[in-house]
């Protein structure tokens, strides 16, 4: 028997944003966010709309470190008695979130939390109202998180139940005006999410349902979203699809694509959403021929030759400037062997259930 479960309450449109004094109520609150503009627009806005934060922590990094975390940590227990955290921003900021709501100020229990394997007992997060800023992330509706330790060359992730969000507040209006890369990067990512949940043998019905619709509603829009970066039709549309593909893969976890990626960002500071997106096409064609299930799915999404799919992600990607070579990645053919073979080693990868080739 397959399951689905995701208890986040989502909250969706234009202006959605407006409701952020409902959401904390009489709660004193944390706000993680980034220092960049337009963020201390934002910041203001919603320190008018939900009133004074117990606690600012407007520092966030990209990729966020857990050296990093270490001072927000410090920041966190000199402000006491916050009772819910606020994200607002892209993927980083919602995954910071998380790492301060699940340690509580504690660094040391987080870095144990971090580590492979270990789930140690303590208290249970506290709640975070997520409030993404980009159409791409999905942490508004999972329950992981992902912390890099760049000093070791290492991927560490938080992965427990009470980390879902208790709200996801997607207010589209908050993309608009997004950077070219940015909105390119975020919206690879969210396709990875999508295709990842269904050529994943933890793929069930519900699942698949959400990763489909999140697929063929990207690989239409995104190109608009691009072109028209104020415009926000299309920013509705793509923040819809991202979050129905965070709906799909909060229940199956990724695959290959990711896993790959993680040395790609390590080593290379590659934007996470090229570097779990470029191998698709690839990925795609592996894939066939192996479940009827996610065969029927690529159907959905590509026309009755799923094959025909390969090319079609590779000339959506292609005409976002984002080359398909592993070689333009610094990946030669027997780096790129090493590096699709290791990962599909991993937990990750031998949830694909395609079988990579190097023909």
């Amino acid at each position: 028997m397959r399951r689905y479960h995701n208890p986040v309450e989502i909250r969706f449109g234009a202006g959605a944003l407006g409701g952020i004094a409902e959401l904390v109520g009489d709660r004193p609150y944390c706000l993680v966010t980034y220092p960049d503009p337009p963020f201390d627009r934002m910041t203001a806005r919603v320190l008018d709309l939900a009133g004074p934060a117990n606690l600012v922590l407007d520092r966030v990094e990209a990729n966020p470190d857990v050296r990093g975390l270490n001072d927000l940590c410090s920041r966190f227990t000199a402000a006491p008695g916050t009772a819910v955290i606020v994200a607002l921003g892209g993927g980083s900021a919602i995954d910071t979130a998380k790492a301060l709501a699940a340690a509580r100020g504690d660094y040391q229990a987080l870095r144990r939390a971090l580590e492979p394997g270990q789930m140690p007992a303590g208290p249970a997060a506290l709640p975070v109202i997520a409030v993404p800023t980009t159409a791409g992330t999905g942490s508004e509706v999972t329950s992981f998180a992902v912390i890099w330790d760049q000093a070791r060359g290492r991927k560490l992730s938080l992965d427990r139940p009470d980390l879902f969000p208790e709200v996801a507040l997607v207010d589209p209006d908050l993309t608009l005006g997004a950077p070219a890369p940015l909105a390119v990067a975020t919206g690879l990512d969210a396709l990875s999410h999508a295709l990842e949940s269904l050529w994943n043998r933890n793929a069930n019905p519900i699942s698949s349902s959400l990763a489909v619709t999140a697929a063929r509603e990207i690989i239409e829009v995104l190109p608009a979203r691009i072109a028209a970066p104020e415009d926000p039709e299309p920013a509705t549309r793509m923040s819809r699809a991202a979050l129905l593909a965070g709906l799909a893969f909060s229940n199956t976890r990724t695959t290959l694509a990711h896993a790959i990626s993680y040395e790609l960002s390590l080593r290379l500071g590659l934007a996470h959403g090229i570097a779990c997106s470029f191998s698709l096409p690839r990925l795609l064609a592996w894939s066939l021929g192996h479940d009827a299930a996610c065969d029927d799915a690529m159907r959905q999404i590509f026309g009755s030759d799923p094959r025909a799919g390969v090319d079609r992600l590779a000339d959506l990607l292609q005409g976002l400037a984002v080359s398909t070579d592993p070689a333009d990645y610094g990946l030669d053919d027997a780096a790129w062997r090493r590096a699709v073979t290791a990962a599909h080693d991993g937990a990750q990868g031998r949830a694909y259930i395609g079988v990579p080739t190097f023909d």
